[in-house]
């Protein structure tokens, strides 16, 4: 789903990658509809570099990120698996475990093209 970023979003992008003053992807040219997938794919040079990244995110950061991806409005299209669970991870530890739960079943979902 399409969205426009709003403050909120550019402050998560810039802790998360704080080097990059674009919301454009460098791949496509096209603005990031989203956070996460960008940080994952196109920021992070590896798990490790994304894993560091999103440990930067406060409990309040990954409060608003769940709620984002659980409505719709953040996608985590594209990712790959590793990086799901480390999202899904720091929602479990910092949001909830049914948060977490949900988000790992709506990803389950989309990956065999369910939803």
């Amino acid at each position: 789903m399409t969205r426009t970023f709003d403050e909120r979003d550019f402050a998560i992008l810039r802790k998360l990658a704080p080097e990059y003053e674009n919301v454009l992807c460098p791949e496509s040219g096209h603005e990031f509809h989203s956070i996460l997938p960008p940080v994952s794919n196109h920021v992070a040079v590896d798990e490790e570099d994304f894993r560091e990244r999103v440990s930067r995110l406060s409990g309040e950061d990954w409060e608003y990120l769940a709620d984002r991806i659980l409505s719709g409005r953040e996608s985590l299209g594209c990712m790959p698996e590793e990086d799901i669970e480390t999202v899904v991870a720091h929602i479990r530890e910092t949001v909830s475990e049914e948060a977490a739960g949900r988000i790992g079943r709506l990803y389950r979902l989309l990956e065999y093209g369910i939803l």
